[in-house]
């Protein structure tokens, strides 16, 4: 295994929180090679906006650095600005860097530059408002690495939770609940539970649809017509799995310090106990793509941009996930 490992780093929405993040990340030394792709100008602006002496060192594709930055100092892959940005002011000019500094880092991973890549927020609608469709990172990444599916999944420590569905209105969960798209979700958390966690044999924890899991088919049937068969097929093939398990029990210690994940059926299921956990200190973590990627859980929050009044957890427990999942890939 190399000594260090490279990252890409991308800071998001150049107005909002991410730049400054990056900056705060630097006055320590990281584990591995991080490169922020980014524009010079900005970080250098916003690095004495915020009053901080970080010295950024030139990276680019002909000369990538090998080893970690010194503490105080940032590697930067200069990517030129739309306009010039206005601390917590968005605007559209800046839309087409937001997504070149994406498609950089993300085309470095595919070409083994980039060992992983952990994004920064960006702001969906500011992009959309300057005509380019865009859904969010995930659906992006997923189609410029051409997966066809992926899964989200949020962790913190001591938890972690993939979701089956992700941003649906309620009312239209239950007919998203289909055997092949459980499958499907389940079958790509137990391959990178393996492959990216070095897990040898997940133990998977599955959410119910309905309060207590249907109660035999009197408060719903789709734990017995769709759920539990379709977990049958997959026990057969090999996966441990416990489930469907009534929501408001499994999430309890009793059931979670015996299992690697757990599988929500819908985003306000899983993600509310898993923030109250770890708010903070969680990481958003792609599944099934070709790369690795993980992200903070939180947004771009304009009005904190510059202040220095922030918290770096959650982008620290990105990068930790991010180092442990590119290593994983590493053990034999």
């Amino acid at each position: 295994m190399p000594d260090s490992l490279r990252f890409a780093l991308t800071p998001g929405e150049p107005a909002g929180i991410g730049p400054d993040l990056c900056l705060l990340l630097a006055r320590q030394r990281q584990a591995h090679a991080l490169i922020c792709v980014a524009s010079r100008a900005l970080m250098q602006a916003r690095a004495a906006e915020l009053g901080l002496e970080i010295d950024l060192l030139d990276a680019a594709p002909d000369d990538w650095p090998t080893q970690p930055a010194p503490a105080g100092s940032l590697y930067v892959w200069d990517t030129p600005l739309g306009e010039p940005v206005i601390t917590g002011q968005l605007s559209k000019g800046n839309a087409a860097y937001v997504l070149q500094t994406l498609t950089r880092a993300a085309e470095g991973c595919l070409d083994d530059s980039f060992d992983g890549l952990i994004t920064a927020p960006v702001h969906k609608g500011i992009i959309n408002e300057a005509g380019m469709a865009f859904s969010g990172h995930t659906e992006f990444l997923a189609d410029l690495t051409g997966t066809p599916q992926v899964v989200m999944m949020l962790a913190t420590r001591g938890l972690r939770v993939a979701l089956v569905t992700t941003h649906l209105p309620l009312k239209d969960v239950a007919n998203a609940i289909t055997a092949e798209r459980l499958q499907r979700v389940t079958r790509i958390l137990h391959a990178d539970l393996r492959d990216k966690f070095a897990i040898a044999r997940p133990r998977i924890l599955v959410c119910g649809l309905n309060p207590h899991a249907g109660e035999g088919g009197h408060l719903g049937r789709e734990e017995i017509e769709i759920i539990e068969p379709a977990l049958e097929q997959l026990r057969a093939e090999g996966m441990d799995l416990l489930g469907p398990l009534p929501a408001d029990t499994l999430f309890t210690p009793i059931h979670l310090e015996h299992c690697d994940a757990v599988l929500a059926m819908y985003h306000d299921q899983g993600l509310p106990v898993l923030k109250y956990k770890g708010f903070g200190a969680a990481v958003n973590v792609t599944l099934g793509l070709p790369i690795i990627r993980t992200s903070v859980d939180h947004g771009t929050a304009l009005d904190l941009a510059g202040t220095g009044r922030i918290d770096c957890g959650s982008l620290q427990v990105a990068l930790e996930t991010a180092y442990e999942m590119a290593r994983s890939r590493l053990l034999p």
